[in-house]
Formats: structure tokens, C-alpha cells, sequence
């Protein structure tokens, strides 16, 4: 098998976007767009992004230094006023646009986000059906009332409510899911009336310059959406250091969460975080068998794993348990897996770290005393594939129950009451999904009070979507996004009160 290395070396002599397949080649964008313009870096620095299935080559984009991130900001501020005062009528009509035109690019987009993510192409599809769904939403919500008349506690004053839009908004997105964790931030943004500057992952910027194409067609005003290309640690410190940034949202990992949190103290920012995950799985002896394995299945291995609602923690009642792991690894091992493009059930990871993470995992539960039921290595597909694998028997003490494995590796462990389960699902300083199987109504009710977290999914996998408010309790996030609730952080209340006189 060819080492990670030679394969990038292999293809590192030349970057051919001609073979790359689509009906749009627009779309594929190789600059940086700020102020409504597509630039270069004057640091003539570059990023090679590459197809984590193969190592092959997508494209470059600059990456751009701190003066030019600056820049972004400078212009999403000259946006600011004239975005503001635009009406939310108009403003809805623009989002509505970019939603449509959006709509109208799915598959060039899926095809995208495939060659630089690496998920299957059904589940790129899947993201951009979901990643159009907020601007749909929020183009609707641009249009609501933002006044509210309150009863006045003065004799001889008429009392209202306002809410305003805060100012420019940086967003700072992950690799996993590149286009639905832009438009969920962007999108009520700027229904509010705040411009935003984006500084998406480095390994995966071309679905964010695809919106950007998409949102320049759309008539989005110059400067009302700046995308950031390069280095994180480059483009991210002036945003944090600049007064004129008003509001951070920002997905990834509680570590870097953590950091950027710190660094908005001096600015005050307002703050939205979608941190980590390690979400547990609670099946119950009165669970609908085949149903609680399906679903257990999509928890776990959605996005091959990488994803932060992934289930990490798969605790089932002792009566089921021999059963219920037996039939998990037999529908484990029979998934397909391979490059995104020929539309698997697992396609690569994204890099070479998070496959060690995933042999670090299972060979530390191993030696811990867990059984191996499937897989448990990396795959013969390629450098950056690895096995979809079943750990049970898993102890307590081992890595994988206190950290994301981020991966298709799935640990199970048995449990004897509800207690316990509950005591389990709920040792964690993460709190974003929880998943419940059983049929109890009561015990539903119950276990859906006692779960700390944000969400929690009772006999089912998927319960996102726009009009949720999405986001976790714990050290898995601050404020929500999708529903109203997530323009709540780029907008300001302002109370006014007047005299009848």
C-alpha cells in the first residue's frame, strides 16, 4: 500500500482542474472574494487542497495575511450601514436568490464538496439540500417584525422593544460539514443586517468560494460577504483584535473554542459555539430491535464518523446486548467503502491525524480488554480509509469514552438499570445529542429531563434542521443556531421609551 507521503508526492507536480466534473466550472473558484472582488494574496502564498480519497490535487487558493484579513473586515464594515438599513423585504428577496440559485447548482456543489471533503457524494447532496434549507429559512425571517410593543409601566410613556443588527459577524467553520455550517451562521446574519466575514478550513474552502459565486449572482451587496482563504492563525487573530467584529460564531473543537473565547475578551464579542461532541446512544431491552440497530448504524457512521453529533458512547440494556452487538457489527461489516465520488457507505478521512486517532482508539480499548467484533485497521482503499469497526466490552477507563474518536469506530458496553444509563450518557463535559431508544412513554419523558443536553433524539437519528434550535450545554457550545434563536447573536436589543407629552 502506498504510504500517505508517495501519494501526495505522486500528484504534487501539478494542479489539473480539467478533469475535475462539472456542469458549472464557475463554481470552482481558486481566489479569495472580498468586497465583492475576487483577489489574489500580494504574499503570492498558496494552499493546496486535495482529494483525501486519492491525494490528487483540486485546486489552490491564497492564503492570505493578516493585513488582507483586515481587509475583509474593513470592507464587511463599509457594507455594514447600507445592509442595515436595507429593508427586510429586499433583504429576503436577495437570500431567497441564493437559496434558488443554490438549489439550482446541488450537484455541482455536492460534486464539490466530495472532491475536498471526501464524504460520499449522496451525503454531499444531502448537506447541500440541508446548507440551502437556512437561507430559505432566514429569508423568510428577514421579513418578520423586529419591534415589540411591551406594556408600559409609566403612566405616561409608550414602551418598545428593538432589535438591531450588531455589526460585522465572523464565522469560522470546520472541514466536515463546509457549506450547511456556513449558511447556517451566514444566513442569519444576514437577515439581521450584518455583514460577515468567513474564514472556512483550510482543507476544504472551495464550497465556501462556490457560495460566495452563488452569492455574488444572487445581487449580495459588495462586502455583505467576504470569504478569508489560508492559514487560521493568520486570518482568525485580527478578527479577534478588532472592535469592529462585534460577533464570533464559530464550529470546531472545544480546545480551539476555548482559545477563541479568551482572545474576545477585550472586544466583548457576542459569542455563538457549536463545539465538541460524544454523544451516547442509550438502548433499552423494550427498544424496537431492528429500528434501535438501523439507527444506532446512521449515529454512528454518518459522515464516516466525522461528524459532532457521531455517536461515540453505545450503552445497551445487558437483556439485548449480546444480540444487539452481534447484529451492529454484521450491518457494520457489510459496508462498502471507498472514494466519495463512487458513492460508499464510508469514504476517507481527512487526514492522515485522524486515522492515527482511530488506530490510537482501538488499540487502546483492545489492551483495556474490549473485544473486536469487525474491523479494527486501516483499509486497503487507500492511505486515508479506515475499516468501519465494532469495539464492545468496552471498559470505562478506556480512551474512546472520554474522547471523540471522530471516526467509524463504534464502542459499545452494557448496562443493568436506568440509573446507570443515565449516570453513563451523562459523565461527559460534553453536552450536544443524546440518543434514547425505548418505548416507554415514561421512561422517554424521564430520560429526555435527566440527559444534559442540548438535544436529545428519542427513537430516531436526524432532528436537525433549520427551524431547530441547534447547540449544546456544557463545554459543547454558548447560544444556538437555526430557529429565531440564531439571530439572536447578531442583534442588539434596544429599549426605548417615550413621552406622551
Amino acid at each position: 500500500m502506498l504510504t500517505w507521503e508517495a501519494v501526495m508526492l505522486r500528484h504534487a507536480s501539478s494542479t489539473d482542474l480539467s478533469s475535475v466534473p462539472l456542469t458549472d466550472p464557475a463554481l470552482l473558484r481558486e481566489r479569495a472574494y472580498i468586497g465583492g472582488a475576487w483577489r489574489d494574496t500580494a504574499s503570492g502564498h498558496t494552499v493546496t487542497v486535495t482529494n483525501p480519497a486519492d491525494g490528487g490535487p483540486v485546486g489552490t487558493v491564497p492564503a492570505l495575511t493578516a493585513a488582507e484579513s483586515a481587509d475583509a473586515v474593513a470592507a464587511a464594515h463599509a457594507a455594514f450601514g447600507p445592509w442595515a438599513h436595507t429593508l427586510g423585504w429586499e433583504r429576503s428577496r436577495i437570500l431567497r436568490r441564493w437559496f434558488d440559485l443554490m438549489a439550482a447548482a446541488r450537484e455541482d456543489l455536492a460534486v464539490i464538496m466530495t472532491l475536498e471533503q471526501g464524504k460520499p457524494l449522496s451525503e454531499s447532496r444531502g448537506e447541500i439540500d440541508y446548507a440551502a434549507s437556512f437561507i430559505e429559512f432566514y429569508a423568510e425571517e428577514a421579513k418578520r417584525p423586529n419591534i415589540e410593543g411591551v406594556t408600559s409601566h409609566l403612566p405616561d410613556a409608550e414602551v418598545e422593544i428593538w432589535r438591531e443588527p450588531v455589526g460585522v459577524a465572523a464565522l469560522v467553520t470546520p472541514w466536515n460539514f463546509p457549506c450547511a455550517m456556513i449558511t447556517r451562521k451566514a444566513a442569519a446574519a444576514m437577515a439581521a443586517g450584518c455583514p460577515v466575514v468567513v474564514h472556512p478550513s483550510r482543507e476544504t474552502p472551495f464550497s465556501a468560494l462556490a457560495l460566495a459565486e452563488l452569492a455574488d449572482r444572487a445581487g449580495v451587496p459588495a462586502g455583505v460577504f467576504n470569504v478569508v482563504t489560508g492559514k487560521s492563525s493568520e486570518v482568525v487573530p485580527p478578527w479577534m483584535a478588532e472592535p469592529r467584529v462585534r460577533a464570533l460564531s464559530f464550529t470546531g473543537s472545544t480546545e480551539v473554542g476555548k482559545l477563541l473565547y479568551r482572545q474576545s475578551a477585550d472586544t466583548v464579542k457576542r459569542m455563538v459555539m457549536e463545539l465538541g461532541g460524544h454523544a451516547p446512544v442509550l438502548v433499552f431491552a423494550d427498544a424496537t430491535f431492528d429500528e434501535a440497530v438501523a439507527e444506532g448504524i446512521k449515529a454512528k457512521f454518518a459522515t464516516s464518523g466525522q461528524d459532532c453529533l457521531a455517536a461515540n458512547r453505545i450503552f445497551v440494556e445487558r437483556p439485548l446486548y449480546e444480540r444487539y452487538c452481534a447484529a451492529f457489527a454484521e450491518a457494520t461489516a457489510a459496508m462498502t467503502v471507498g472514494p466519495g465520488l463512487d458513492d460508499p457507505d464510508i469514504g476517507p478521512l481527512m487526514n492522515e491525524a485522524a486515522v492515527k486517532k482511530q488506530e490510537e482508539h482501538v488499540a487502546d480499548a483492545l489492551e483495556k480488554g474490549a473485544r473486536l467484533l469487525c474491523g479494527g485497521k486501516r483499509h486497503a482503499a487507500g492511505p486515508l480509509f479506515f475499516e468501519p469497526t465494532v469495539l464492545v466490552d468496552v471498559p470505562p477507563d478506556a480512551l474512546i469514552w472520554r474522547e471523540e474518536t471522530f471516526g467509524p469506530v463504534a464502542a459499545l458496553a452494557p448496562f443493568d438499570t436506568e440509573e446507570e444509563a443515565i449516570a453513563r450518557a451523562n459523565d461527559s463535559e460534553a453536552g450536544l445529542v443524546a440518543y434514547l431508544h425505548t418505548n416507554d412513554p415514561r421512561r422517554i419523558y424521564r430520560a429526555s429531563r435527566a440527559l444534559r443536553y442540548g438535544m436529545v433524539a428519542v427513537n430516531r437519528t436526524k432532528v436537525t434542521g433549520a427551524p431547530i434550535p441547534f447547540g449544546g450545554y456544557k463545554q459543547s457550545g454558548i447560544g444556538r443556531e437555526g430557529a429565531r434563536l440564531g439571530m439572536e447573536a447578531f442583534t442588539e436589543v434596544k429599549y426605548v421609551c417615550r413621552d406622551w407629552a
